[in-house]
């Protein structure tokens, strides 16, 4: 398959995941909800999405590898899917019309594709290594902001007994003071897109999942952000800590996130 086929692919599977999630969302007081760890959820919604994904890459790519949230690992040839069938889960549970579905494709151990769609708005952010990031086929626009003071971040905030909340509450406590705002929207694969397409100015979150940012990641770099994990040099597909902000601000951004 050349890039183009994969990339079109991802999409129509993306958005056929997409039409199963909104059934869903509609019946969703019906739901059948499990408890994976404290203030971490699943119910059909997430797994029929993903089955129908897996089904659908494994007819069309059969030698290829896979990494999904909810069906794990399945190893492939050099290549491999990783899906996060509905990423913001407890958005979608809770009636928050914020959530999505998030499609990347590595190659050789390299992150190559991503498609992050949102269903509810009608927005499917994409990028393929080396051809630009676009939103509904249009090229996206990192943010021009000059100075951190009037920069807005995203972030994700640590639940239930996750060991690093006193960390990230320390890092609040620094950025707030020097900018115009911190959102934390519960859904990290739409926050990663929403830095790429400049409706964020930056976005940090420690230990995140290979699915919550891999096609987030391909859409960063490809829009021209600067994406590094907590330490300079660092790959977040290697830590699942990501700092990532625009060019004009990632330095100020990331000194003061790390002192």
């Amino acid at each position: 398959m050349t890039a183009e086929d994969d990339m079109a692919l991802a999409t129509r599977l993306a958005h056929e995941a997409g039409e199963i999630l909104l059934g869903y969302w509609a019946a969703r007081d019906g739901l059948t909800i499990a408890t994976k760890r404290a203030g971490d959820f699943v119910s059909e919604a997430d797994r029929s999405a993903e089955q129908h994904l897996r089904d659908g890459f494994a007819k069309a790519c059969p030698g290829d590898g896979w990494l999904g949230e909810e069906t794990g690992a399945a190893p492939g040839h050099r290549r491999r899917w990783i899906v996060d069938p509905l990423d913001g889960t407890t958005n979608f549970l809770r009636g928050i019309g914020h959530w999505a579905v998030s499609i990347a494709l590595e190659d050789a151990g390299e992150l190559v594709l991503g498609v992050v769609h949102d269903p509810v708005k009608g927005e499917t952010f994409a990028a393929g290594k080396g051809t630009g990031a676009k939103l509904n086929g249009q090229p996206l626009l990192i943010a021009q902001t000059a100075d951190l003071s009037s920069a807005l971040f995203g972030t994700g905030i640590p639940f239930g007994n996750m060991a690093h909340i006193d960390d990230h509450a320390g890092d609040i406590a620094r950025l707030m003071p020097k900018c115009a705002g911190v959102r934390r929207m519960g859904a990290a694969a739409l926050d990663l897109a929403y830095v790429a397409s400049g409706r964020l100015d930056g976005f940090w979150e420690r230990r995140l999942q290979p699915w919550d940012i891999a096609a987030g990641l391909v859409l960063l770099r490809e829009a021209g952000a600067i994406v590094e994990g907590w330490d300079a040099g660092e790959r977040p597909e290697d830590t699942g800590t990501v700092v990532t902000a625009t060019k004009a601000l990632f330095l100020e951004f990331a000194k003061t996130l790390r002192s």
